[in-house]
């Protein structure tokens, strides 16, 4: 009997909790799990599993034989995922989360190039500008903007945006133009819902004579919204500059403070910790920092 299919038995009777689950997951009789499970306590000389009728229960040895099994299986996939890569093409598919502004502006045209250049490779694209929890929904990349919270999760910086502060013609006529960061009491502040106390706004005036007298008028979590509210001569708003160069450029849209604009912010590629990624996810990766790199 093949020792390593046993050993996936044991580890999957014990994840599991029954003989008939881990044989419907191999595809195989109760029977024949019972025969793997027998085999290996016959090897061990002890018993693995104490087994009644309505119970099962791991023994002092076979808890101690599962956490080896558990590392064991797992070297050997991590060993097996890194041969893979060094001879196999990015293939499969590949779930993206990105936020809707730079998603639709930024992304999709990347994503468009990576796709004819790896041909193998299927893409699910879900924009939102809500937090994604990455593990929990089953995602392989986010990209995000901005400083990164501390997690388990494994980032790559791949571009890094320059931000802009605009406003409308219309606004700018009836407000007048703000100079500096002291002016910024006295106009209508357009503000990202999770921006905190530290970004945004706050950045621009912990440092100056005066704090924002008034709290914003509109705050959204949607670069869209905002993008449309500024449009629409509501406030002052401030993104990266790539998501309003068009209406920059057309005119819509009139930059300010040009001279007092925050650190450009960063863009990261966020993934789950493993140690070895598929060929897929490095090879998107890659592409976007090479991509990006060249215009940002």
């Amino acid at each position: 009997m093949d020792r390593l299919r046993s050993l996936e038995v044991f580890v999957s009777v014990v994840e599991l909790g029954s003989f008939s689950s881990a044989a419907n997951g191999f595809g195989i009789t109760p029977a024949m799990v019972s025969r793997h499970i027998t085999g290996l306590e016959k090897q061990l000389g002890g018993t693995l599993l104490a087994r009644t009728t309505r119970s099962m229960k791991l023994t002092e040895l076979g808890e101690n034989y599962y956490k080896n099994c558990k590392h064991i299986l797992g070297l050997l996939s991590a060993a097996n995922l890194g041969a893979e890569a060094l001879t196999r093409r990015p293939q499969g598919n590949l779930k993206v989360s990105a936020s809707l502004g730079f998603g639709a502006l930024e992304l999709s045209p990347k994503i468009s190039q990576y796709l004819t250049g790896y041909p193998e490779v299927n893409i699910e694209l879900s924009l939102t500008d809500r937090y994604v929890d990455i593990i929990e929904e089953g995602f392989d990349v986010a990209i995000r903007i901005g400083e990164l919270k501390d997690s388990s999760l494994k980032a790559r910086r791949i571009a890094d945006f320059e931000l802009a502060i605009c406003a409308a013609p219309t606004y700018l006529a009836k407000a007048g133009y703000p100079r500096t960061p002291d002016d910024l009491p006295h106009h209508e502040c357009l503000e990202f819902a999770s921006w905190g106390n530290k970004a945004g706004w706050q950045s621009l005036t912990k440092t100056s004579r005066q704090t924002p007298a008034r709290a914003p008028r509109y705050t959204a979590n949607n670069g869209h919204a905002l993008r449309d509210a500024a449009l629409a001569g509501i406030g002052l708003i401030m993104m990266p500059r790539a998501l309003l160069q068009q209406d920059i450029e057309s005119g819509a849209l009139i930059e300010v403070m040009a001279d007092y604009l925050p650190r450009p912010r960063p863009v990261y590629a966020v993934f789950p910790g493993e140690k070895q990624l598929a060929p897929k996810l490095s090879s998107f990766i890659d592409f976007l920092a090479d991509s990006f790199s060249i215009r940002h």
